[in-house]
């Protein structure tokens, strides 16, 4: 999934910055990243309201549980399936087809792009005309070595090592003039942004699920020593630890353990019956002549227990979490979908005000605000105020995102944006994985690290993006 989206979303800005009017670039290119945000939304929401609910999942066998996360798998899916169908009425890109030697079929886009613009423009009179031509440069190596070889598989190599090197070439041309000082400072903007952005983004719902798993542990049950003989256990079990227990001729049957611990504990003649277990171990305990049917008490939930003369039945293995009652888990799916609402704002402001103010001014202004609107996290004590520091966060960030891509399509010639662009995007995502694997380690730790590091790689990366040159006037090369 990753691989496939990283390749379209370089070409996705690339084609559609080649069929925009100067003046609305900025704006239409915005509305562009808008949609990103809608379908992470979309995400959001759908693994908001699908996942957390297994009411309506079936079992194909004892080891395949068709859950509701299989479901928003298959709903995630279904807008891949639109684009694929979209893309087959959208015009090929101009330039490609002029490298391939098909002249008439570019012009006739090239024309319906021009009339279209002109018709926006209010002039619809004015006639499609060009003044010059600058044929893309093609490698002839490959045409002559493929006519002069008889094998099939030497042409296939000779294709494969050509291109490979024509991309090589692409990719070194991005650190040549006059580009090269872009590409540097572009490079240092996206991978602060990237690094502050996701780093913080996967860190805020870990701080709130740590937050809330301290405040389930305060009210954890302590039980020692009990002694209970013939009785019954068909209720649910939650938040409890049971230490130096003995339990005889009992049975535990359509039941729940919920985060349920028992420690040094013996069972004999006892039965455990449709069970169902969450966070459930037992831990250096005893079973004799004890039978175990129809549970989901795998090997990995008895920590160095002993069994004796003990059995089981249909034990269900694989995927058997559930959400049903699991409240931190809902509130994951809950913050995650505010967090990326919160964005919407956002985008529709630097829409608007995109082409009016300057990609650099909004650029620059969004990630220092950024930077700063992190210094509140310090003071974010419950629940509510994280989630209320994660929306401002959000929606301040989300204007860098699309100015920045906006400046990174208009930076780069024609012949070098998509590979420019995918370079970057490459880079983004590394400094992403970097931010995920700092950040998270830190939960639970210290909140000043965190904040202190997202702060100043954020302001430092917009100081540098106001360096880079305004492109709000200038033609696509």
């Amino acid at each position: 999934s990753s691989f496939r989206i990283g390749g379209a979303v370089p070409t996705v800005f690339s084609y559609f910055s080649e069929v925009l009017a100067r003046e609305k670039r900025g704006e239409h290119l915005s509305w562009l990243c808008m949609f990103w945000m809608i379908g992470g939304i979309y995400a959001s929401a759908m693994a908001w309201a699908i996942i957390p609910h297994y009411g309506w999942s079936f079992s194909m066998g004892s080891a395949y549980q068709f859950h509701s996360w299989r479901v928003f798998v298959i709903v995630c899916a279904l807008p891949c399936v639109s684009s694929v169908v979209a893309l087959t009425f959208m015009p090929e890109s101009p330039r490609f087809l002029l490298e391939i030697g098909k002249h008439d079929e570019a012009w006739m886009i090239l024309k319906q792009i021009h009339d279209t613009n002109m018709r926006a423009r209010g002039q619809p009179e004015k006639v499609f005309t060009v003044n010059r031509i600058k044929t893309p440069k093609q490698i002839d190596e490959l045409i002559e070595i493929e006519s002069d070889t008889g094998t099939w598989y030497r042409r296939c190599f000779v294709r494969i090592r050509t291109e490979l090197y024509g991309i090589w070439l692409t990719f070194m041309r991005c650190f040549n003039y006059p580009v090269k000082d872009n590409t540097i400072k572009l490079t240092i903007v996206w991978f602060t942004l990237s690094f502050g952005y996701y780093g913080l983004s996967v860190w805020f719902p870990d701080v709130i699920k740590h937050l809330q798993s301290d405040e389930y542990a305060s009210r954890v049950k302590l039980f020692r020593n009990e002694e209970v003989s013939n009785f019954v256990f068909n209720f649910t079990l939650e938040n409890q630890i049971h230490s130096s227990g003995e339990y005889i001729n009992d049975r535990f049957v359509m039941m729940k353990f919920k985060s349920v611990t028992f420690e040094d504990s013996l069972f004999k003649n006892c039965v455990f019956e449709d069970i169902t277990s969450l966070n459930t171990y037992f831990r250096n305990c005893t079973f004799v002549n004890t039978t175990f049917y129809n549970t989901d008490l795998e090997q990995y939930k008895f920590v160095d227990s002993d069994f004796i003369n003990c059995t089981f039945f249909h034990i269900r293995t694989g995927c058997q979490i559930s959400f049903d009652d699991d409240y931190s888990a809902y509130w994951i799916y809950f913050v995650n979908f505010l967090g990326t609402l919160a964005v919407l704002p956002g985008n529709i402001v630097s829409a608007l005000l995109m082409d009016r103010i300057g990609r650099l001014t909004m650029l620059g202004g969004s990630m220092v605000l950024s930077g700063i609107s992190c210094f509140f996290l310090w003071f974010g004590t419950s629940e509510s105020m994280m989630i209320g520091m994660l929306c401002l966060y959000n929606g301040l960030t989300i204007s860098a995102w699309n100015s920045l891509d906006v400046i990174t399509v208009e930076l780069y010639p024609t012949d070098r944006r998509a590979t420019g662009f995918g370079f970057l995007n490459a880079l983004c995502k590394a400094a992403a994985v970097l931010g995920n694997l700092i950040f998270g380690s830190l939960v639970g730790i210290t909140k000043a690290i965190p904040i202190l590091l997202a702060s100043t790689v954020l302001v430092c990366g917009g100081l540098v993006g106001l360096r880079l040159p305004d492109t709000r006037t200038q033609v696509l090369m």
